[in-house]
Formats: C-alpha cells, structure tokens, sequence
C-alpha cells in the first residue's frame, strides 16, 4: 500500500511555523510520511529539526524587501533556485498534498508545487495577506483564512474562513509547573512578556527600566530573545528566557496576563486560553503594518489593550500594565464569548480532501 506523504512549508518567524507543528502530530499519528522544506537559517529549521520523523530539506530564499537594497537584484535569483530546488524536492518525494504557512520561503515552495502539479493549500494568519502569500496565491488550490474579515482580500472561489489553529498542548499546562519553572509563589499575579520570536530592543529595555514599579504588583516572566538575557540583573519575581518551547504550555498556565507583539497565530492562542493583554504591535517602519491592523481588531472587539510603540516609555507601560490589571475581568468576559470554530478539525479536513483528489 502506498504510503500518504504530505509536505509542509513557511518560515522566517515562528509565526510562519506555530500552525505546521501543531498539525504534524496529527498526521504523523495516521502514517503519513512528513517532509518540511525550509530556509537554511530561519528560526524553522531548529523547530522543525527538533522533531522526530520529520525529513528538512533546506532551499535557498529571497527576502522580498519592501525597501531598496543591492540584494533586492540577488533575490530574483535565490527565489528561482529555491523554486528548482524545491521542485526538485517535490519530485523526489511525491507528496499528494503541499501545505504553507507562508513567509518567503514559502513562495518558490508553492512555485514548484504548481510545476509539479501537486496541489497546495495557503493558510493566512493576519488580518490582511503578507507579501509572500500574495505572490503565492495565485498558484494555490485552496487559500484558508484565520480572520473572518480577511476573505474580503481573497480570491473568492478558492478562499474559506477557518480560525486560528491553536495547539492542543498549550490548553495541558500545569500552573504549578509554570510557577516552579520560573521561581515565582502564588503571592502576585504573573504576567508574562514576549517580545516576537527575535524578541524587541525596546520592549525589553523599557520592561527593565520599569521593574521598580510592576514588581510590586507583577511577578514578571520575560521572554525576551536570543542573546538579549540581561545577565547582570538579578531580582526576585523576574525571570528572564531567551526563548521557550516545550515548557511553553506550563508557562502560559501560570499566566495572568500578557504583553505582546500582535503577531495573529500568538494573539490567538492568548485569546483562546483567555489571557487579557497589552498588545505592542511591530511599527509600520519596522514592518508592512500587519501587527497594528491585528491588534486594532482585538481592541475593537475587547480582547485586548494597544499602545503603539512610538508612545512606549517606562511612564506609559506602568500606567496601560496597571490599566490591563484592572480591566482584565471584563476582557476574560468579553473572551469567554469567543467562539471558536474547529479550525484544527475543518484544516485537517480540507487538507485529506484536497490530497484525495
């Protein structure tokens, strides 16, 4: 009996990975063969590779910058290898089915499938498509969308909401885990701060210099990106990762707040396990303005606080935290009307469809 292969892509952010490895177990548990291709370098490669039974194929990417640069000429051409390379990949291993989180390293991805003749489903996490998926779109079977909102941007014959895919462990967490794992008591509430897979300058500066005024109130667990632990501060109620991956779940289940960047599969999942929080979404010159579009959505709808970066100050942060505090009762309220599809479950099965055909 042939064996059922499926191949997942996207990379660049952990946003661009979160969804693919909460569906790969399930896949793996029904005997599917399981191949990632990624970039060399990106943050995928060491989460993928972390997996067991997981084959990474590594192709080269372009960036598809939005500002001038003398790369910008190089990246034609690293995309059209990439676009060779993974064909190349596609050929070898024949899966029936190709499924993308986008990021840049999607895009020769879902050039090849369309060469290759083998279908490939698109799932956009923000409210409005990146870049990437844009250039991808048109070579797609199926484009899934995680904002409801975001369909009106999608071409509408191959395009159906879906939700945010949330992975099942992270609702498994143990509080007492997250505590221990932090050194923290049950004395004041956690609050939790992430600053994006790479983790913010700024956020993690102006966290620091505010700590006479939150550790008071707050026990404060700080991720805050590789290479970005402050060594040589040292104080009780704060504790500092560089990043976190399998404790992640016992973390969020000691959490009671959340400060964030507003990237969509991140703000999801606080919504989802009901964790009021401050969004600091990307600003519009580090970024296509993505994060701010997703964070105004949450506002709107009472999930969430927003301040935007460029009014970030130790004075300002202290006093939006101590508002989250207070208001967090009404935004959990405001939460629990949250009703979430079984986007998992509706994924899983337009990828078994789709792959049939």
């Amino acid at each position: 009996m042939k064996k059922k292969r499926i191949l997942f892509t996207g990379g660049g952010t952990a946003g661009h990975v979160i969804v693919n490895l909460a569906l790969i177990p399930v896949f793996q548990e029904e005997g599917w063969e399981i191949d990632y291709i990624g970039s060399k370098t990106g943050i995928e490669r060491k989460l993928v590779e972390q997996m067991e039974n997981v084959t990474y194929y590594p192709i080269s990417t372009g960036k598809l910058r939005r500002y001038i640069s003398k790369e910008n000429i190089k990246d034609p051409f690293k995309v059209l290898k990439g676009t060779m390379q993974a064909w190349r990949i596609i050929g070898k291993r024949k899966p029936s089915i190709i499924f993308s989180k986008g990021g840049f390293v999607s895009v020769p991805v879902i050039l090849a499938a369309k060469l290759g003749r083998v279908p490939a489903i698109i799932h956009e996490s923000d409210f409005t498509p990146g870049l990437a998926n844009k250039l991808a779109f048109p070579f797609a079977k199926k484009i899934l969308a995680t904002f409801p909102e975001t369909m009106k941007f999608l071409p509408e014959q191959k395009s159906e909401y879906v939700g945010a895919v949330i992975r099942d462990e992270l609702f498994q967490g143990s509080r007492e885990k997250g505590l221990e794992l932090c050194g923290f008591t049950s004395s004041r509430p956690v609050l939790l701060i992430m600053g994006g897979s790479g983790g913010s300058e700024k956020i993690n500066n102006t966290v620091r210099e505010s700590l006479d005024e939150l550790l008071p109130v707050f026990q404060i667990a700080h991720i805050c990106g590789n290479g970005k632990i402050d060594k040589a501060l040292n104080r009780e109620g704060y504790k500092q990762f560089e990043y976190v991956n399998e404790t992640l779940k016992d973390l969020f289940a000691a959490t009671d707040f959340v400060l964030s960047r507003a990237g969509a599969n991140a703000i999801f999942e606080f919504l989802a396990l009901q964790k009021p929080m401050l969004l600091i979404p990307l600003s519009k010159q580090a970024s296509r303005g993505d994060q701010i579009i997703n964070a105004k959505s949450f506002m709107e709808k009472k999930y969430a606080r927003v301040m935007e970066e460029e009014k970030l100050t130790s004075d300002n942060l202290v006093q939006e935290l101590f508002r989250l505090k207070e208001q967090a009762p009404v935004m959990i309220d405001y939460m629990k009307k949250y009703q979430s599809k079984k986007a998992k479950e509706r994924v899983i099965e337009i990828i078994k469809e789709i792959g049939k055909k």
